[in-house]
């Protein structure tokens, strides 16, 4: 019985140490791969002219559909952040979703909208529309105004789409602020695409906490205050500039923000529109994007654009990070559940042989491995099993490892957009990345067992709302 003991022992060991060498060995190679692919995209956008695009018939029009619920703290001025976006053939669906303050009053007031007759262009399934509005200035008349019963973001994004009549969906948060040009380099892919057909494009989410904003626009890029918030630029730059960079640059990209997105809105439509089923639409649309192309035997493309054009409020609190980071958990359970033919399946190409295992493995499985080895070993501690030289050798590399990669997507961002180039901030960023492994990652592997524990066994669906602060008289967050 001893011996059975100690021969699991070790085999749980083993086992720990593969997984741990196999997590770290996956991360570096990304940021490997990160590197070139980003090389390869300042050398060929060096010289691009978005201004030829701007005034180009051959210019795709845009419809962004905005969802909003409660943001009357910065509703108005996200909207005016939206109508001055640098491109010619847009327009902007803001999908009120049965907002129970004062979000449609303050758009009706500040926009002078008036009720219209407007007829769908598509039939995607979503709660009812009460009234459809415009304005009667026509210096806002790229502005529509959706107000219709609380379905949830998916729900809204489908009414937004039936109501659009554009080539291209731009899907954001409404209270997010989206860079001048952003427009233009998100469209460009489309416009590039020559063998293949692209039918999403991801950009860069930054966090806007304490940074300078002024009639809906990013004046001065401030690092957050908030210790949280500081901790979550940090997490924002590393999956952003060396995650997403490297899948996209492979091809195998799974997921883009829901904050801002782009998709070919007639595929969007073809197969059903976001789905009401999940709190992770943003992540589950894409994987069906990808598995009907795929099943079509048709080239395709989800492509990926590194410069920063979204800019979001991150959560300052505790209780609401937990749930946010609960809620992606849980987003990603269910598209991995609902796409489970997919896993390791040559037919999907790189989404079944390589991104839906990552995801499965390192996305969702890592959190509980990483809970549960805790657990585990305090019961081999308490039995006097412990190798305690191998344990702090291990947790040393482990922790360098961490703090390597951080200062690696830091360098990064420093010798590419250099966002936070301001005094003392990129110092800053890089003693948060020494505290990260003890503080904050702890934190987000409880907000992702937490999303299991309401996923599998209290059987919570709600999407969960999160408190901001929205944009104040003085121009910050």
């Amino acid at each position: 019985m001893e011996f059975s003991g100690q021969v699991l022992v070790e085999f749980l060991n083993v086992g720990i140490i593969i997984f741990a060498i196999s997590i770290m060995s996956a991360y570096f190679i990304l940021a490997v791969i990160s590197l070139y692919a980003m090389r390869s995209y300042l050398r060929k956008n060096s010289n691009e002219y978005f201004e030829d695009l701007l005034r180009s018939p051959l210019a795709p029009k845009v419809s962004i559909i905005a969802p909003a619920f409660n943001e009357q703290l910065s509703i108005v001025e996200n909207i005016r952040s939206l109508l001055s976006l640098h491109y010619n053939k847009y327009d902007i669906i803001i999908v009120n979703d049965g907002s129970k303050d004062n979000t449609l009053q303050l758009m009706i007031d500040a926009y002078d909208l008036e009720i219209v007759e407007e007829e769908p262009t598509s039939e995607l399934a979503h709660k009812p529309v009460n009234n459809v509005y415009r304005s009667k200035k026509r210096a806002y008349r790229k502005l529509v105004v959706i107000d219709k019963e609380n379905g949830g973001k998916a729900d809204a994004l489908n009414a937004g789409i039936t109501y659009s009549d554009a080539e291209l969906i731009a899907c954001v948060d409404v209270d997010c602020v989206i860079e001048d040009d952003a427009l233009l380099r998100m469209v460009k892919p489309y416009l590039s695409a020559n063998d293949h057909k692209v039918i999403a494009v991801g950009g860069v989410i930054r966090i806007a906490n304490n940074c300078e904003i002024k009639n809906g626009r990013l004046i001065k890029v401030r690092l957050a205050k908030n210790w949280l918030a500081t901790f979550q630029t940090l997490e924002y730059i590393r999956a952003f500039l060396l995650g997403r960079m490297a899948w996209a640059h492979l091809d195998g990209l799974l997921i883009i923000s829901g904050a801002f997105g782009m998709f070919d809105r007639k595929l969007v439509i073809k197969v059903g529109g976001y789905d009401h089923k999940t709190v992770g639409e943003d992540m589950e649309l894409v994987v069906r994007l990808r598995k009907y192309m795929a099943e079509k035997e048709a080239p395709y493309k989800v492509a990926y654009v590194p410069d920063p054009l979204c800019w979001t409020e991150a959560p300052e609190d505790l209780s609401t990070f937990i749930r946010q980071r609960n809620r992606w958990t849980r987003g990603t359970i269910e598209t991995l559940s609902f796409h489970k033919e997919i896993f390791l399946r040559p037919k999907f190409g790189l989404m079944g042989i390589l991104s839906y295992p990552f995801w499965f493995v390192f996305e969702w499985l890592a959190p509980l491995i990483e809970f549960f080895g805790l657990f585990y070993f305090i019961v081999i501690a308490s039995l006097g099993l412990v190798y305690w030289s191998h344990f702090f050798l291990l947790i040393l590399l482990v922790y360098v490892f961490a703090v390597l990669i951080s200062w690696f997507a830091l360098l990064m961002e420093e010798t590419t957009y250099r966002e936070y180039a301001q005094g003392g901030a990129l110092l800053k960023l890089m003693f948060f990345a020494l505290l990260e492994p003890l503080i904050y990652h702890p934190i987000t592997v409880w907000g992702a067992v937490k999303g299991n524990i309401d996923k599998f066994i209290l059987k919570k669906n709600s999407w969960g709302a999160q408190q901001r602060k929205g944009f104040s008289k003085t121009g910050k967050t």
